[in-house]
């Protein structure tokens, strides 16, 4: 690119001067886009062997030496530091793929970086960028219909095929050997947060994840309340760590003697001033525990501070005495969750704190064996419903690609909502697809009918990929899977697991409409996109 000279844009030819080759304006456009095919290309291939059930995992070291696991499409490509402005466009359509379905994020790359190859070609033949754009997207206009013809309606009350959904995002992850514990619970979470009858959305903020080492991945469990990991009942002076029928409060202000703004020192001469200090300190904390004791207020959740200690030994004293189980330094980020769980408000002062301001619940309970503090059994809230999950695993990267997993698994559940409507996976959709389109591509004429049999070669990356990444023969594996479509078996596709061609509604392997729906449309939007950059300006 450095060789590159900006020249008119008119169609003289190519001249070379001491400085190197002087391109001209077509040559030069051209150029521009064959670096931005290739760098996009090169994303594709980094993740192309991380998909399917068979896929690789890719460790993961970022710049603070910490490390990762993972065969996540969009979370290896989140961490990659990719410098190229177009190679950067296909890590944003795998986040994009992520927010929207939550699975086929490393598909979606892998036919972005497969249409990009087949344009090359197309540009190689002299047609014009603008031609091969409007071309996708009459293919990808057709691929739609042909997913929409193929789809089976799915109902939110068979609980089967939603877990059946959820099992074939997990099957490509590293803990998918658990499948059978977190596929039934991420179904149960969402089906607990939604009006089955009448939502067409999951709020996902809803389920709160908490994360505990130790135990295995099969300790995972559903929690009807609110769960406070890594916190404990302040047990300094003698406090309760259990409490029935608790009405909770949260406070936003310190139960400390006050300070001022400014920094200052008071200098005492002699004990009795002293005394009257400490005599002043303890009664302004009793006439805060006063009024929370007046409440009836028997947990107290106290905010994380940064300005200084957000309660004192002397105030811990009075509230043991009075049997209120306090919990310090409660997040701000849980401080939301809690509030909706358990109908408090939090108080940012004490003359607000009043009965009206705290919540309820059956039971507090300090559970010493995962850490953490649980509150369950809380009323109906007012405005949706909510649920916690605590994910257990024997070590940091374990229990981290699990809470990754489970939010894949959500996310997949949380598709079928939207849309409610799936299709069998095994690239059965990918094959059906390109098989109709090829089919089109016969019936239509001029450049489109080019750009569609193109688009229908591009998709048959992704059999020939999941062929290859379980070590089969992919050439093989693709052109019998190409033959059973042609002969009418639209659910065909590749059994990783038997080393042949099945049918994947037998096998229950499914996936939400949406996913190949969004993958789609984001990587043909993608590629349009490139064709049309003919010039980088940095």
């Amino acid at each position: 690119v450095s060789d590159v000279v900006r020249t008119s844009q008119d169609s003289a030819p190519s001249t070379f001067s001491n400085s190197g080759p002087k391109l001209t304006g077509s040559e030069k456009q051209r150029d521009t886009r064959m670096n931005n095919i290739i760098a996009a290309k090169a994303v594709s291939d980094v993740v192309r062997t991380s998909l399917g059930p068979r896929g690789m995992d890719k460790m993961i070291q970022d710049s603070g030496k910490k490390v990762l696991i993972t065969n996540d499409g969009a979370t290896i490509l989140k961490q990659m530091e990719v410098v190229h402005p177009t190679a950067r466009m296909l890590v944003e359509i795998s986040k994009s793929q992520d927010i929207e379905a939550g699975d086929g994020t490393t598909s979606v790359v892998v036919i972005a970086g497969a249409l990009l190859k087949a344009c090359q070609t197309l540009l190689d033949k002299g047609i014009h960028a603008a031609a091969i754009s409007s071309g996708l997207q009459v293919a990808l206009d057709k691929a739609l219909e042909v997913i929409d013809d193929m789809s089976i309606p799915v109902d939110l009350n068979d609980r089967e095929s939603l877990i059946q959904n959820a099992v074939t995002s997990l099957s490509s992850k590293v803990v998918s050997q658990n499948a059978d514990i977190l596929a039934p619970l991420a179904v149960d979470c969402v089906m607990k947060i939604i009006d089955k009858e009448t939502d067409t959305n999951a709020d996902l903020n809803s389920i709160y994840v908490g994360k505990v080492l130790g135990g295995t991945v099969d300790d995972t469990q559903m929690i009807d309340g609110c769960i406070l990991v890594g916190k404990k009942a302040s047990a300094s002076a003698g406090g309760p760590t259990r409490v029935e029928n608790a009405k909770i409060g949260l406070i936003q202000f310190q139960l400390s003697a006050p300070k001022t703004d400014m920094e200052s020192s008071v200098v005492v001469h002699e004990y009795t001033a002293m005394d009257r200090i400490l005599k002043e300190e303890k009664k302004y904390i009793v006439k805060m525990i006063k009024a929370i004791v007046k409440t009836g207020c028997n947990v107290l959740l106290i905010q994380k501070s940064i300005m200084r200690d957000a309660v004192n030994d002397l105030a811990l004293h009075f509230l043991a005495k009075k049997g209120i189980m306090v919990i310090k330094d409660v997040d701000r980020e849980t401080v939301d969750f809690v509030s909706r769980t358990t109908g408090l408000t939090p108080v940012a002062s004490i003359e607000q704190f009043t009965t009206e301001k705290l919540g309820s619940a059956d039971l507090v309970v300090d559970d010493r064996s995962c850490r953490s503090v649980r509150i369950s059994g809380c009323p109906e809230p007012k405005e949706g419903k909510t649920v916690s999950v605590l994910v257990r695993g024997s070590n940091q990267l374990i229990l981290d690609e699990a809470e990754r997993s489970l939010h894949d698994a959500l996310c997949v559940v949380r598709s079928l909502v939207k849309k409610r409507a799936l299709v069998p996976g095994g690239a059965a959709v990918e094959t059906e697809v390109a098989q109709k389109l090829m089919l089109y591509s016969r019936e239509i004429f001029g450049i489109d009918s080019y750009c569609v049999k193109a688009f229908s070669e591009a998709l048959e990356i992704i059999p020939y990929t999941l062929a290859e990444n379980a070590g089969l023969d992919p050439i093989k594996f693709t052109t019998e899977l190409r033959n059973s479509h042609a002969k009418g078996k639209k659910n065909s596709g590749v059994n990783v697991r038997k080393n042949k061609i099945s049918n994947m509604l037998d096998l229950q392997v499914v996936q939400p409409a949406l996913v190949s729906i969004s993958a789609f449309t984001l990587a043909t939007e993608c590629v349009r996109m490139i064709l049309k950059i003919d010039d980088i300006i940095l």
